[in-house]
């Protein structure tokens, strides 16, 4: 099973608290959880992008860093690990994307893999003026396909002469080509969402559910492989899970109540309304985010417990069919990383063809 880190592109991480830890993102701190995770044999980092944050006293995700060029500093100071961007494709048209993704594949000597989001939350885009109104919940998938057919031709062609619906390419060149297998990741779980990456994405990216529920995901896994039927592909989960670890399962469990004591409920509650906008696609992800009852760590699932406990629930997690791994946060993500190299991942049988 591949393990890779969500590194923490925004303040906070993933935990919408006050009684969390507290930080601002910078590139030292996403370097040094870069380096940690290579050092332990990790397999990839993920940046998201996130243009506006939910407020409350914590300021969720008020403070941000951009992932390319986060990504393109991170694939200059490591060697071995693979790096992953997010591109906001309301944002970056995709024969730009393409040339940006090519650059970082020269950085990185071809570790290089894009994310493709089509944006959910209307506020990230109207304070700029490019939210292109209600009907893009409609007709979002389409636009990425489009976009997802304009970036592989040019990546393996260097030209593109689309014409579609959303985008119209006129000999567009792009080169050089990338040295790299440009990977492309989608995180829709929506039945649209995991059409999409049946069709184009090599990983589809789900969340987890649940408190110490690991294999609650596996309906996701069943849902895709309905999809990849049709296209013929063959495309993994990859499942998003939060660590909050310690040396027993009761201070693992004390740090946990500790964050849900601290929720930021004006954060939680205006997570809760930009999830509702979205009245067309009601089996999104979204609304897993922001269902307001558990939404502390944003209602992905969660491991909590001692470093043997976690261990075991993620090799549970491995045994479920089509998984092709996990992507970590953690409640302090350099602590976390440290400790999943040294105290977890020696005891994950999934784990254990990986060097010490």
């Amino acid at each position: 099973m591949q393990v890779g880190v969500f590194v923490p592109i925004n303040n906070n991480g993933w935990l919408i608290s006050t009684t969390s830890p507290q930080y601002k993102p910078t590139f030292d701190l996403n370097k040094e959880i870069a380096l940690r995770a290579e050092k332990h044999g990790l397999d990839f980092l993920l940046s998201m992008i996130k243009l506006r944050g939910f407020g409350g006293k914590s300021e969720f995700w008020e403070y941000g860093l951009e992932s390319f060029t986060l990504m393109s500093g991170l694939a200059a100071a490591t060697e071995k690990i693979k790096i992953f961007a997010t591109c906001p494709t309301l944002i970056i048209p995709p024969a730009f994307a393409a040339r940006m993704c090519n650059t970082i594949d020269s950085i990185s000597h071809g570790r290089f893999g894009l994310n493709l989001v089509t944006g959910w939350q209307p506020p990230e885009y109207t304070q700029m003026g490019l939210w292109p109104g209600d009907k893009h919940f409609s007709n979002r998938y389409k636009m990425l396909d489009e976009y997802a057919q304009i970036l592989r031709e040019l990546w393996d062609t260097g030209r593109s002469d689309f014409k579609g619906e959303y985008y119209q390419m006129d000999d567009c060149l792009v080169r050089p080509q990338p040295q790299g297998d440009m990977k492309i990741i989608c995180a829709g779980s929506s039945d649209a969402g995991l059409g999409f990456s049946a069709k184009w994405a090599d990983y589809a990216f789900c969340l987890g559910k649940g408190v110490n529920t690991p294999t609650a995901f596996a309906s996701n896994n069943e849902r895709l492989a309905r999809f990849t039927a049709q296209t013929g592909r063959d495309v993994k989960v990859f499942v998003l899970v939060m660590i909050i670890a310690a040396e027993t399962d009761e201070e693992a469990m004390a740090k946990w109540k500790l964050y849900n004591d601290g929720a930021d409920l004006d954060a939680i509650a205006w997570l809760a309304d930009q999830g509702a906008k979205d009245t067309v696609n009601t089996d999104t992800n979204v609304r897993q985010l922001a269902a307001p009852e558990g939404a502390v760590n944003i209602n992905m699932g969660t491991l909590v417990g001692s470093y043997e406990s976690v261990a075991r629930m993620l090799d549970e997690m491995a045994e479920v069919p089509n998984t092709g791994g996990v992507l970590l946060t953690f409640d302090d993500f350099i602590e976390g990383v440290e400790n999943f190299g040294t105290r977890i991942q020696p005891l994950m049988k999934s784990r254990s063809s990986v060097p010490a």
